[in-house]
C-alpha cells in the first residue's frame, strides 16, 4: 500500500469516475486503474463498483481514512517548512454564512499582515455539513454554531452574538415597538408575544433552534414556525422578500439593507454562541494553528464588531 494508491481513491470518490480522478491528479486512466487494482489486492477487498464507477461500501470507508492520513501528511510538510521559513500552506475553512460575510474580510486582512503565504479556501454551508466535513478531514477547521452535536470535534467559543426579530421597518410588528428613547429605536419585544406571531425559525433540532427554544421554555411559550430552515442566509433572504419575521442572529442584516429592515431585540435578549471546531484526533498543521490565532486576534482586537456581539476571551490553545 503507498499514497498514491490512497490518493487515487479519494480522486475517484471525488470526481465519480476514473478518468475525472485521472485528469485531477494529472495521470493517465490506466495509472489510476493500477492503483486500484494494487490497492484492492493489498486489501482483497472491492473497493470500486467498476459497473457504475462508484466507490462500494468498502471503498467508502476506507477513502475516509486515506482522507484522514493526507491530511496528516500535509500538516506534517506544512509544519516542517514552517520550522525552517516563514508559515505557508492552504487552510480549508468552513463558514457559517452571516458570520462569514463580515468575518471573512477581517480575517483575510489580519493574515495578510502577519502571515502572508498562508491562502484561505473558504467554504460556506451549515452547522451539519461543515461538523461532517471537518470530522472528515475535508476542512481543516470551521466557525459554527456551538456547541455542536458530532462527538468527533473539539470546540472552543470566540463571540456570542445577540438574536433579534428581523422584519421590515414599516411593518406592523416594527411600528408598535418602535420607541425613540431607545438605543435601536425599538422597545424589546416581551416573550408573551412571540407565541402570538407566526415566525420564520431555524430548523428544529438544530443548534440554533435548540438554543431559541432552551430560552423560550422557561416561560412556557410555544413557538409557531411558518416555516422551519437550516440555512440561516436563506431564513434571512425570505425574512428579506417579506415572507414573515425570523429570529436571526443580530449580524444577518447586511449594512445595504439596515435603512429597510428593523433589528428588535427580544426581552432578555437571547444570544448564540459562535466558536471554532476542529478534529479531536491529530495536530493542526502550522498554517491553521496561525488561522486560529488570527480569528482571536479579529474577535479580540477589532475595534468595528458587528452590533450585537460580544467577544469571549479565549484561553484554548493549539
Amino acid at each position: 500500500m503507498d499514497l498514491k494508491q490512497l490518493q487515487a481513491l479519494q480522486a475517484i470518490a471525488d470526481h465519480g469516475s476514473f478518468s475525472g480522478a485521472a485528469v485531477a491528479l494529472s495521470t493517465v486512466q490506466s495509472n489510476i486503474s493500477t492503483r486500484i487494482k494494487a490497492l484492492e489486492h493489498e486489501l482483497d477487498v472491492v473497493l470500486v463498483d467498476r459497473a457504475s464507477g462508484h466507490l462500494t461500501p468498502i471503498g467508502d470507508m476506507v477513502v475516509r481514512r486515506a482522507r484522514r492520513i493526507n491530511t496528516e501528511i500535509n500538516a506534517m510538510v506544512d509544519d516542517v517548512v514552517a520550522l525552517s521559513s516563514t508559515v505557508t500552506g492552504v487552510v480549508r475553512l468552513g463558514m457559517i454564512g452571516t458570520t462569514g460575510r463580515w468575518l471573512v474580510p477581517a480575517l483575510f486582512a489580519e493574515l495578510h499582515d502577519r502571515h502572508r503565504e498562508v491562502r484561505l479556501h473558504v467554504l460556506e454551508g451549515t452547522n451539519s455539513t461543515l461538523e461532517a466535513q471537518v470530522a472528515a478531514g475535508q476542512l481543516d477547521l470551521a466557525i459554527v454554531n456551538v456547541p455542536v452535536q458530532s462527538s468527533g470535534l473539539d470546540t472552543f467559543p470566540l463571540f456570542t452574538e445577540e438574536l433579534v426579530i428581523v422584519c421590515p421597518n414599516d411593518s406592523a410588528l416594527a411600528l408598535a415597538h418602535r420607541d425613540g428613547a431607545e438605543k435601536s429605536g425599538y422597545r424589546p419585544v416581551p416573550l408573551s408575544e412571540l407565541a402570538t406571531l407566526e415566525l420564520l425559525l431555524p430548523l428544529s433540532g438544530t443548534t440554533l433552534r435548540d438554543q431559541i427554544e432552551h430560552f423560550v421554555a422557561p416561560s412556557g411559550i410555544k413557538l409557531n414556525p411558518v416555516i422551519e430552515l437550516e440555512g440561516i442566509r436563506m431564513l434571512a433572504s425570505l425574512a428579506f422578500d417579506g415572507y414573515g419575521p425570523a429570529i436571526l442572529p443580530a449580524s444577518a442584516i447586511p449594512n445595504h439593507l439596515h435603512s429597510s429592515f428593523a433589528a428588535i431585540s427580544l426581552e432578555g435578549k437571547p444570544a448564540r454562541t459562535v466558536g471554532v471546531a476542529l478534529k479531536r484526533r491529530g495536530f493542526p498543521s502550522a498554517p491553521t494553528r496561525v488561522t486560529v490565532d488570527a480569528l482571536k486576534l479579529v474577535i479580540t482586537s477589532s475595534e468595528a464588531l458587528p452590533d450585537g456581539i460580544a467577544p469571549i476571551a479565549v484561553t484554548a490553545s493549539l
